[in-house]
């Protein structure tokens, strides 16, 4: 049962739908380097395609009816948005949710400080890294910094041309005998993935601005200096890191891979690949038979926690008010909504190296450029954390995808007992929708940069659509 590679098969006429949704998705992958940014970003497109704010129906009291397209979001780390289809909701939705959160470092809350004048930011790294790939490369900070008096201060360095760049550092191989030695689980301390900030001490007192203390009286004068620098330019102070959020991302934009094109190299594939193919099938899609809904959602690299993550009530609560706006009311009409609908848990794949081929059972692999990929299954050894999609749900989904013109295949992630991973699958699963992993197929994933498969990302922008349409049980 091979798959075949779809190169091969494309029409012209596919290849430049393919190659405009290769240019937007990189467009989408450069400005949304954070959860924040994924979702203001999203807002934008939406509006710009006639979705409304449920926020502003609910304050309103306003009903949704058929066709009506709307988006709501909290804390501006997650989102739904939905078209209202022209069956009750009670009879079920069709749901494509995917995350937006990506490995990175987070920077503490009291970060700075200064050893052997050199300036640095203590950070916490976020999500499953390989720890030694955040050393000697350009990086960027983004966030926001929230003052006491609630002023709110956006932060983007890194990423213009005349932006300065943040690093890590490393040991010159000159002098790494022993580091060498060292397992690669511990070749780079996660308390040693400091970023450094800069190296020049604070000016002389007489050409400071008024107000400011001698240098010759600081004694870490480099600090000293940076502080002046954040102070001028963005107004804050290092108080002010007690209530931020900062985060440390690889510099720089997402690029084509090859001499043929025909792979993009990118930070944050996973899983904003899937994010962005849900969001444009659902803002390119036309009214469908079941209500759809797109769900961004955040944290699920650390597990689904928190208030923004799918462990919380976030998705339910809107549910609830959505039916309420259609004149569905009552637990047990969102119970029926919930336990009725299908699901895509849009998470990418470990795509097929054949650097490291022993890592994968060669029949069961995800391959880059051979479509969409259904994971049956995810978890560790015997299964363990996963979802297991009912054979009638897949049955049902091979028929829409091939009747829809869909390329897909199916994976499991690398050998039995090789590790392992999960998604938001199981939780969406524990309201009795059906529910089933679907993503891109991916290189180096939770890596800096990652490879994705132009093709790829084509056929899950055509599956997302086909999805929306065309699923019912």
């Amino acid at each position: 049962m091979e798959r075949k590679n779809l190169w091969k098969t494309y029409t012209e006429a596919e290849r430049a739908e393919l190659q405009a949704i290769a240019e937007d998705y990189k467009a989408f992958l450069s400005a949304g380097k954070t959860e924040r940014l994924c979702v203001k970003n999203a807002i934008v497109l939406a509006e710009e395609k006639g979705f409304f704010n449920l926020e502003d129906a609910i304050a309103e009291g306003r009903t949704l009816k058929t066709g009506d397209r709307f988006y709501c979001q909290h804390m501006g780390k997650i989102m739904l948005l939905g078209i209202i289809g022209e069956q009750p909701l009670s009879c079920g939705t069709n749901i494509l949710g995917a995350h937006i959160d990506s490995p990175r470092m987070d920077i503490k809350q009291n970060p700075l400080y200064e050893n052997t004048d050199f300036a640095y930011l203590d950070t916490h790294y976020y999500g499953g890294v390989k720890k030694y790939q955040w050393v000697t490369i350009p990086l960027a900070i983004y966030g926001v910094v929230v003052k006491k008096d609630g002023t709110v201060v956006d932060i983007a360095i890194g990423d213009c041309d005349e932006d300065p760049v943040f690093t890590v550092t490393d040991l010159l191989i000159h002098l790494s005998a022993a580091q060498m030695k060292k397992e690669a689980a511990v070749v780079i301390e996660g308390e040693a993935l400091d970023i450094l900030i800069g190296s020049e001490p604070a000016k002389p007192a007489y050409d400071q601005g008024e107000g400011q203390e001698d240098p010759e009286k600081v004694k870490e004068t480099v600090k000293a200096n940076i502080l002046n620098i954040l102070k001028e330019k963005y107004d804050i102070e290092e108080e002010d890191f007690l209530s931020a959020e900062l985060e440390v991302v690889p510099a720089g934009k997402a690029r084509d891979l090859g001499f043929d094109r025909s792979m993009i190299l990118g930070y944050g594939h996973d899983d904003r690949v899937c994010a962005y193919t849900s969001l444009r099938a659902i803002l390119d899609a036309e009214t469908p038979k079941r209500t759809a809904l797109c769900l961004l959602t955040d944290k699920e690299e650390i597990g689904s926690v928190g208030a923004t993550g799918m462990e919380s009530r976030f998705f339910e609560d809107r549910m609830a008010e959505i039916m309420a706006l259609t004149g569905e009311t009552g637990d047990l009409a969102l119970r029926r909504a919930l336990r009725n609908s299908c699901v895509l848990s849009s998470d990418v794949s470990a795509g097929f190296d054949p650097t490291y081929a022993s890592a994968f059972e060669t029949k069961n692999a995800a391959y880059l450029g051979r479509g969409i990929c259904f994971n049956k299954f995810t978890g560790a050894r015997g299964k363990s954390g996963s979802n297991d999609a009912n054979a009638e749900y897949v049955g049902k989904l091979r028929r829409i995808m091939d009747d829809g013109n869909v390329g897909f295949q199916t994976a499991e992630l690398g050998k039995v007992d090789e590790g392992g991973g999960g998604t938001i699958a199981y939780i969406l699963a524990n309201y009795g929708m059906n529910v089933i992993d679907s993503g891109v197929a991916v290189l180096c994933m939770h890596s800096p940069w990652e490879v994705a498969s132009k093709a790829d990302i084509y056929e899950a922008y055509k599956c997302y659509k086909v999805f929306m349409k065309d699923m019912e049980m």
